[in-house]
Order: C-alpha cells, then sequence, then structure tokens
C-alpha cells in the first residue's frame, strides 16, 4: 500500500463531465521543474502564487490556457511537490493534459492516492483523510457539517485526549508491577479505581456522539415488511414525498427489494419496501421473499405494516410468529405500524398501551409526521448537529471494544486485585483507539479506506 517515493502521480481533480473549469493535479517528491518546463509556456512558477499561462503539448502546441498553482513540499495537501493546472472543463482538455502529463514521467494516481500520501506524510490522521470522503459523499447540511470537524480534527483530538488518559494509567500501573517494593496496593488506591471510572464515562460519551455521527454519514436502514396490499409502498411514498414506488390495489405488486434514501429533518433514512411475505406458488414472488428476509437481517429496524382492518391484536407475536421464530432474541428491532386507519376508525399515532405500535394511514397521511418523530426518538437522533463529528462503523467498532476492555480491567481489579491482566486491557484499549486515527493501523487496511476514495483526491 506505500507509495513509491519516486512516483510523481497525476489525476483529474474534477468531477468528470462538461463544466466551467477543469483541475489537473499532479504530486510528488522529486523536483517537478521538468512538468513545468514540458507543460507551461513559461519556466519557473512562483509557489503559492496564481500564474496565468498555456498549457502545451508535446509539439509545443497549445492545449488550453489557463492558471497554474505550484506548492512546494511540506506546504501543500499531499505534503509533497504539488501542481496543479486550472482549465476549462472538457474532458477532452482535460485528458490532453493527462497524456501529456504521463508523456513526461507521471503515473495515473489510484483512488484515493493524493489523500493517502497527505497521512503517510503526516498532513493529517486517518480519520481526518477519511472526513475528506465522508465531506464529499454528504446528503445533508448537518452531515457535511460534521464531516468539516472532523477533517479540521475535532475527533481527532477527542481520540488522543482518551489515548492520553490511557497512557497515563498504563505507566501507573505497569509501574507498580515492575516496582512490586514499593508495595502499591491496587484495590486501596481509589484514585485508580475513579479515573477507570471517568475514563468509561468519556468513551460512553465519545461512543454516543460517534453513533450519532454515523447515522448522519450512512444514515439508518428501515425495512418495510408485511403480507401482500397492507400499504407497504403507500408507506415508503409517504415518507419519501413522492411516487418512488407504484402502488396498485392487485396483491404482490412489489415482487423485488426498493430502496429510496430520503431526508427526515436531517435524519438520512435509508428505507427498503419489499416483496409481500407470504406462501406462493410463484417462483418470482418466492425469490422476492427470499430477498425480503436477507434485507430484514440487515435492518436497523424492521417496520412491520399490517393493515388496521384485518387486524384484531396489534401484538407483534400474534401477527407475525414467523419472525419469532426465526430470530427470538432481536424482536426489540421491530415496530408495528397499522395502516389504513382511515378505514378503521382508530386514532392516529402511538397506540396507547403498546410498546412500538403506531397507528397511520399512509394514504391520507394521517399519523406520518408522529411516525417520522417516533424514528428520530428510538435511534436517539435529536436532530441538533451541533458539536457532532463524522464517523464510521469500524470507529464505532474501535469505541465500542475499548469500552469493552477498560470495563472488564476495572472488575479485573475489584474482583482479584489483577493488576497484569488490567494493564493487558489498557494497553489492547489504547491499540483499538489507535487504530482510529491511523497510528496502529495495517496496511490492508489502508487499502481498503483508500481505495473507496474518488481518484484525484
Amino acid at each position: 500500500m506505500l507509495n513509491n517515493d519516486t512516483d510523481v502521480i497525476v489525476a483529474i481533480a474534477t468531477a468528470p463531465g462538461r463544466g466551467g473549469v477543469g483541475v489537473v493535479r499532479l504530486s510528488g517528491r522529486v523536483d517537478l521543474k521538468p512538468f513545468i518546463v514540458g507543460l507551461l509556456d513559461r519556466p519557473a512558477l512562483d509557489p503559492r502564487c496564481a500564474t496565468l499561462c498555456y498549457f502545451l503539448d508535446g509539439m509545443g502546441e497549445v492545449m488550453d490556457e489557463g492558471i497554474a498553482l505550484y506548492f512546494s513540499n511540506p506546504h501543500s495537501f499531499t505534503g509533497e511537490n504539488v501542481l496543479e493546472l486550472q482549465g476549462h472543463g472538457g474532458m477532452v482538455v482535460l485528458d490532453r493534459l493527462v497524456a501529456r502529463c504521463v508523456e513526461l514521467g507521471a503515473r495515473l494516481a489510484r483512488p484515493g492516492e493524493f489523500s493517502e500520501r497527505a497521512f503517510l506524510n503526516n498532513k493529517m490522521d486517518l480519520a481526518q483523510a477519511e472526513a475528506i470522503a465522508d465531506l464529499i459523499d454528504a446528503s445533508s447540511i448537518q452531515g457535511a457539517r460534521s464531516a468539516v470537524r472532523s477533517m479540521q480534527g475535532e475527533f481527532s483530538d477527542l481520540i488522543c485526549a482518551l489515548v492520553e488518559k490511557l497512557t497515563e494509567l498504563r505507566i501507573y500501573v505497569e509501574a507498580a508491577i515492575d516496582f512490586p517494593e514499593e508495595e502499591i496496593d491496587f484495590l486501596a488506591d481509589e484514585r485508580l479505581l475513579k479515573n477507570l471510572q471517568v475514563l468509561a464515562l468519556d468513551l460512553r460519551d465519545v461512543l454516543s456522539r460517534a453513533q450519532q455521527g454515523s447515522l448522519l454519514r450512512d444514515g439508518m436502514t428501515v425495512v418495510l415488511v408485511g403480507k401482500p396490499n397492507v400499504g407497504k409502498s403507500s408507506l415508503l411514498n409517504a415518507l419519501a414525498g413522492n411516487e418512488a414506488a407504484i402502488v396498485n390495489p392487485i396483491a404482490g405488486t412489489t415482487r423485488d427489494v426498493l430502496r429510496e434514501r430520503i431526508l427526515i429533518n436531517g435524519m438520512p433514512l435509508n428505507v427498503v419496501d419489499t416483496a409481500g411475505l407470504r406462501e406462493t406458488d410463484d417462483e418470482v414472488e418466492q425469490e422476492g421473499v427470499r430477498r425480503a428476509w436477507l434485507e430484514i437481517e440487515k435492518a436497523d429496524l424492521v417496520m412491520l405494516v399490517a393493515d388496521a382492518t384485518d387486524t384484531d391484536d396489534p401484538d407483534l407475536r400474534a401477527i407475525w410468529p414467523e419472525y419469532f421464530e426465526r430470530y427470538p432474541q432481536v424482536a426489540q428491532s421491530v415496530m408495528v405500524v397499522l395502516n389504513k386507519i382511515d378505514r378503521s376508525g382508530h386514532s392516529p399515532g402511538l397506540i396507547e398501551g403498546r410498546e412500538r405500535t403506531f397507528a397511520i394511514s399512509a394514504k391520507e397521511k394521517m399519523g406520518v409526521a408522529e411516525l417520522t418523530e417516533y424514528l428520530h426518538k428510538s435511534v436517539g437522533f435529536d436532530g441538533d448537529c451541533e458539536g457532532l463529528f463524522s464517523a464510521r462503523r469500524r470507529h464505532l467498532d474501535a469505541l465500542q471494544k475499548a469500552l469493552e476492555l477498560v470495563i472488564e480491567g476495572k472488575g479485573q481489579l475489584e474482583m482479584a486485585g489483577a493488576g497484569e491482566l488490567l494493564a493487558e486491557d489498557l494497553r489492547q484499549a489504547q491499540q483499538q483507539l489507535a487504530g482510529i486515527t491511523g497510528q496502529f493501523t495495517s496496511d490492508d487496511l489502508l487499502g481498503r479506506i483508500f481505495s473507496s476514495f474518488c481518484i484525484g483526491k
């Protein structure tokens, strides 16, 4: 994964297609003077100054006119020498510029290689590098703001503070183990136990904020399931605010998985409409049912839609016993939505005495606003994005594992006075957190992360 220090890489840094401006970017540790001389109608550029010039091909003919910017190391995005050519945004022009750079000795950059080099040259840590991709992919204003905070280092600063606390605890514990003549009694040292408790609380706080940031980045996956013709597609349309799915009174209209990404008061939702769950001899519909169960297994929240005119008891066990047979331990990931209350006489909203059971009319938009508000609260999304930062699944996993290790180590100390076991748990927790910023990160993980970036970034 580590790049070749002698390589000069080149890529188009702007989105493909027609545009007013297109940017070609080069980066390398070596002197870029041969590229400046071979590409421009002038022999040198002043660092960090925009220069209007002609871009030339190998025969000296003008390919385009634009702005050239030169950044000398380490004062650049990558920490290397960087040359940016800002010309007109036609693909033919940009492709010719890239081809000319390759003629002069550059190679085409891999996806994310500019950000990778910035990370490897200590211009940013791994969490900040990932935040760049999150900012580009942000689907909401709140998500973009959270990505900017991570890019500016707010998330990394919190992680570094946690690592520093872990380091101080490790120094104390390991010193006591290495110098037993000091006779430090772990159990009698209330300060150590208190510091472990404070560390666990700090980890919980950062994890909670990271979970909110992850929601802003990835969204919550909500899978709509139920028997045919109960109104799943109508509910999808009501949540999306448009006719995303075909609605028809004929049962079994939806036979495949339909996905729609929507924003509800700033919270991204990945809503998945599925085929009606029923026994059938139709092979196509059978495949649709099989795919529905696959989506159920991956869902953050399963929304069981039932017909209010056909359901005497809205209890989940009564209307969906198959779910309990398959997943007896995860019933809390399901909420019941009684649809078509415009025909049944139910009052819209949360049904009194029934936890996680809502009454709505998707067709008439009755109770839909209350349902979306409940979705916010059910996942802990409060709409206040101040102080949140962009976070990914690997960040959440590392924070959760670090928290579990600290709690386990504290228990070892309290129950058995096992300082050695506490020291090992603290060491592993520190490694988990350091992996977030890239201090301890395998090349394989780096490859997976940066390969998901766009080319030119």
